[in-house]
């Protein structure tokens, strides 16, 4: 029975590294009145829905992942942002 809490309390770990809460690129999603499948459509590269909607959520992803979402939201929106107005992370 440790076992199992042991390994309960490692993926509550885990999670709580990688679920880093919303992010700012969800409110500035809102603001410009975008929708995940306007980035999964502007873009030009391998991006998902399930993609944009973890970057959304907080999920922590790789520097290219977030690349990927970046430019597709600049592509959508004519913007030129910048990861730290994207992600807090």
């Amino acid at each position: 029975m440790n076992d199992s809490n042991e390994t309960n309390e490692t993926n509550e770990i885990d999670n709580a590294t990688r679920d880093l809460g919303p992010q700012p690129i969800a409110e500035l999603m809102t603001q410009l009145n975008l929708k995940p499948h306007d980035l999964v459509e502007a873009s030009t590269e391998q991006l998902t829905h399930k993609m944009v909607a973890r970057a959304m959520k907080g999920r922590r992803l790789t520097s290219n992942t977030k690349g990927i979402v970046q430019r597709a939201l600049n592509k959508a929106s004519g913007g030129n942002y910048k990861f730290s107005q994207l992600f807090n992370y």
